[in-house]
């Protein structure tokens, strides 16, 4: 299992690369769950990371706009990331979300035909009117997109395990497996859930406020140390054989 941890700025991207992240993610967090930062900031977040560690940046929780969603995606495939996270909060049904997706996927192909792109669904989608995440898998695997993730929009409220049950998670690593898709999970979960993340069989469990200094999660800074014991313990996983 991979290890995403969440960055805002060049400062936190190098802690997180020199403590060894397999995965270090731009976003901004003032701009939603998946809010997206600037293309200057992504681009010398890139150059900074050693090229042994991925880079992925959030284009925003996008309304039901194709093109604005597609030219987003072809902008971040311009900054040499390696994987383009796509959140479908303005995706009610699934034709509305193919056509988005489907404009997305195009438009990093043409940009950087090596980036992978995200299809992201939110755990709390009935809360906040969207799509639902198992709809996300159908979605992807039809249009070619790389993998999905599940992320909780209404930060602060709970996390991914407060409104999806463990068995519903398990079903949707299956069905993203069966569709050869990259699973992941983010949503204000803490070091106490990474082995429930582990044993369900996600591909990468994504992290902030884990490992941030304050609870408030927007003004926050990466911990050292906190980041440094979730390190510790997706190694540990990792090494083990540890199952459900």
């Amino acid at each position: 299992m991979k290890l995403l941890v969440s960055v805002v700025d060049q400062r936190e991207a190098k802690i997180a690369s020199k403590l060894g992240v397999d995965i270090v993610d731009v976003k901004n967090p003032r701009e939603g769950a998946l809010g997206a930062n600037l293309p200057r900031v992504i681009r010398d977040v890139r150059i900074i990371v050693p090229k042994n560690i991925e880079v992925s940046a959030t284009i925003g929780d996008l309304p039901n706009l194709p093109g604005t969603a597609s030219l987003a995606a072809r902008g971040a495939a311009t900054l040499g990331v390696d994987y383009i996270k796509a959140g479908l909060y303005g995706v009610s049904r699934i034709r509305d979300g193919l056509k988005l997706a489907r404009e997305v996927c195009i438009a990093v192909r043409e940009a950087s035909p090596d980036a992978k792109v995200v299809l992201v669904g939110y755990a709390d989608y009935a809360k906040i009117g969207s799509i639902e995440p198992m709809k996300i898998i159908e979605i992807a695997a039809k249009v070619g997109a790389d993998g999905v993730m599940i992320d909780v929009k209404s930060k602060g409220e709970g996390n991914v395990f407060d409104y999806l049950y463990p068995s519903y998670l398990s079903m949707f690593v299956e069905k993203a497996s069966s569709n050869g898709l990259i699973k992941a999970l983010a949503g204000g979960l803490t070091l106490d859930d990474i082995d429930a993340v582990y044993r369900l069989g996600f591909d990468v469990v994504g992290v902030r406020r884990a490992v941030c200094n304050v609870k408030n999660w927007i003004r926050s800074r990466l911990d050292e140390g906190k980041l440094s014991m979730l390190i510790d313990r997706v190694r540990y996983l990792n090494s083990s054989s540890i199952t459900a």
